[in-house]
């Protein structure tokens, strides 16, 4: 097993596995999920299967079930060498990347996993898409072609809701958002319920503080993961996704981006393109690339989707 102590000569806080040595972690364990399950979990566009989840996401929700053990144990420890009696609280993950990568197929195949671990039968997953401003008020803002960027984000509220989480609070709710109709749903609303294990998936997660805050999210997370991919291939699964949201979802007339279902293959690509280029692009690179080094373990993808190797940060 390589330990990827140097990187173009010079040092790294990340341990590089490859994915046969990681895929060997979990050798000896079966998969929970059966091939209909892993389908249903999966996304537009993302390629999953039952070896991909036994070489990497088995081994992954492994690994996180030993931090959530470890974490218990060090409360235990600690309340009683403080003498206290305050109760354990949730353990939160946060899952960061740029649109199309997968990381909210990835977000939910480790619900389901970690559901299976000793320790942790109760784990619930929130997107950060129910702490987008309205579209009303980003349209008042100058910010609809903004849409994702971390100014597009009500922070205070999500800091505010992960915070409870955080605290023990026996019910914290959040915003509901419909893909749908592109937007918050009003009057409705989501909640979770003092769970073992938190997910927090989206797109600017990892951000630390902004200027004249002493706090970002990203500070109250147990363990974060980076889902990572060359920028042109998430461009082509972008685009490849648009292809089949146009074919599908965009048919609804009730859809915010129906206006794109009568485009033709090239002119939709096209669209997909010009999205990609002047707002997911923009935002992946000014963003979300640069909080790539803040993560606890970065999964790097090829092209195929599929996971060529796991970086660890070392303890």
């Amino acid at each position: 097993m390589p330990d990827s102590s140097s990187q173009n000569g010079n040092s790294t806080p990340f341990l590089e596995l490859d994915r046969a040595d990681w895929a060997a972690l979990a050798a000896t364990t079966e998969a929970p999920l059966s091939e209909t399950e892993i389908s249903q979990l999966s996304g537009l566009g993302d390629r999953m299967d039952l070896r991909e989840v036994s070489d990497v996401y088995l081994p992954l929700s492994g690994l996180l079930s030993l931090y959530v053990n470890a974490a218990k144990e060090l409360h235990r420890s600690t309340t009683e060498y403080l003498g206290a009696t305050t109760g354990t609280t949730p353990f939160v993950i946060g899952v960061a990347g740029s649109v199309a990568v997968g990381k909210s197929t990835i977000a939910r195949l480790l619900q389901r996993l970690l559901g299976h671990w000793d320790g942790t039968p109760h784990v619930e997953l929130v997107t950060t898409d129910g702490f987008l401003l309205p579209n009303a008020e980003l349209a008042r803002r100058g910010l609809m072609e903004r849409k994702g960027f971390p100014e597009s984000y009500d922070r205070r509220a999500l800091l505010r809701f992960v915070s409870q989480v955080k605290s023990g609070a026996p019910e914290v709710m959040a915003k509901a958002y419909s893909h749908l109709y592109y937007d918050i749903i009003p009057g409705e609303t989501v909640s979770v319920h003092r769970p073992d294990v938190l997910i927090v998936e989206g797109l600017n997660v990892l951000q630390p503080a902004s200027a004249g805050h002493r706090l970002a999210v990203s500070d109250l997370f147990d363990f974060t993961i980076y889902v990572d991919a060359r920028t042109s291939d998430i461009a082509t699964w972008y685009e490849e996704r648009f292809l089949s949201l146009q074919r599908g979802a965009f048919s609804n007339p009730e859809s915010y981006f129906h206006r794109y279902a009568s485009l033709s293959e090239d002119e939709a690509r096209a669209k997909a393109r010009s999205i990609w280029t002047s707002i997911n692009e923009p935002n992946l690179v000014e963003n979300i690339l640069p909080t790539r080094a803040r993560a606890s373990l970065v999964l790097r993808k090829d092209a195929d989707h599929s996971v060529s190797s796991v970086l660890l940060r070392k303890i």
